[in-house]
């Protein structure tokens, strides 16, 4: 069997041509093989209708082998002659023919440093996507914030409306005043706390 590496036409056929071949080598031998079988019955059946032949059925064997065994080896001179006018002729594809799936590489040639600089400028502009990607996740990542930072501010905002309005119903129209008086009795509050806490100290060591 022919041991070239027929790669385009492997492309065009999708089957290797020497994979062709070899089917149809061991389809013809089964069928040889097969064949002999068969006219080896028949000579059996034949022989036990005569009686007085001195042919068996192990000499009819041995005869059968031999037979094959001629058969065979002419079959492979004659399908080794088959074989390699078939893989030139048949199942290969001329020099000058290109499949059409190939006619825009000859249609647009480039040279191997250009095939390179392709490939570099391809791994770049993946490199300029992935940071266009990653940059649009943090700005859509930063505006989420934004929003839930304008949501608590407009929070504070109507916080601070509400405490406006109770000043102004208990007589403080001046937020700010309102603030320093609360402020005020917040420090108040805090130094009474804290004499109530000394004096419950001195209690408790007596």
């Amino acid at each position: 069997m022919s041991v070239n590496v027929m790669i385009y036409e492997t492309q065009f056929f999708g089957f290797t041509p020497q994979t062709c071949m070899m089917r149809m080598y061991l389809a013809f031998q089964d069928h040889l093989f097969h064949m002999m079988l068969v006219i080896e019955e028949v000579i059996l059946k034949k022989l036990e209708s005569m009686r007085h032949s001195k042919l068996t059925p192990s000499s009819i064997r041995r005869s059968s082998e031999k037979f094959l065994a001629y058969m065979r080896n002419h079959f492979d001179q004659l399908f080794g002659k088959m074989e390699q006018v078939l893989l030139r002729v048949v199942l290969t594809i001329p020099e000058n023919v290109l499949l059409p799936e190939d006619r825009c590489q000859d249609q647009y040639r480039y040279t191997e440093s250009q095939f390179q600089e392709l490939q570099e400028e391809i791994c770049h502009l993946e490199h300029r996507i992935k940071a266009e990607i990653s940059a649009q996740q943090a700005l859509k990542t930063e505006l989420e914030e934004q929003k839930a930072t304008q949501e608590q501010l407009e929070r504070i905002l109507q916080w601070f409306d509400g405490l406006d309005n109770i000043c102004r119903e208990h007589g403080t129209s001046n937020l700010k005043e309102s603030f320093a008086f609360l402020k005020g009795n917040a420090t108040k509050l805090q130094t009474v706390m804290q004499e109530v806490e000394d004096k419950s100290k001195k209690l408790h060591k007596k």
